[in-house]
């Protein structure tokens, strides 16, 4: 994805304390049906990575894909991540429209 926008909006949710990072605090979140949107690293682990997907596809919450943890943890201002959680429906709406992802609802 050439459109780095994404990370500046990310670091603005985060700010306003509408993320939560880190794979149980985000899976607690989707069970909660606070999560709106994920955004998972393509060089998660293999069972992260089905662990969370299994949990968006079950739960119906939006997945996206980010490079790599350290570009996700640098969105944050935070050290590598490698899941985040929207849970913020107006910030989770925009992230979207950035990476292209037409899963609402």
């Amino acid at each position: 994805m050439g459109n780095k926008q994404w990370t500046s909006l990310l670091g603005l949710a985060n700010r306003a304390r509408k993320i939560v990072s880190g794979e149980e605090l985000v899976v607690k979140e989707i069970r909660s049906g606070r999560a709106k949107l994920v955004i998972l690293s393509e060089d998660a682990a293999a069972n992260t990575r089905k662990k969370i997907q299994d949990k968006c596809t079950s739960y119906e919450v939006p997945l996206c894909q980010a490079t790599d943890r350290y570009e996700l943890g640098r969105a944050i201002g935070k050290d590598a991540r490698v899941v985040v959680a929207v849970i913020d429906e107006g910030f989770a709406k925009k992230l979207m429209t950035m990476f292209d992802v037409s899963l609402w609802g």
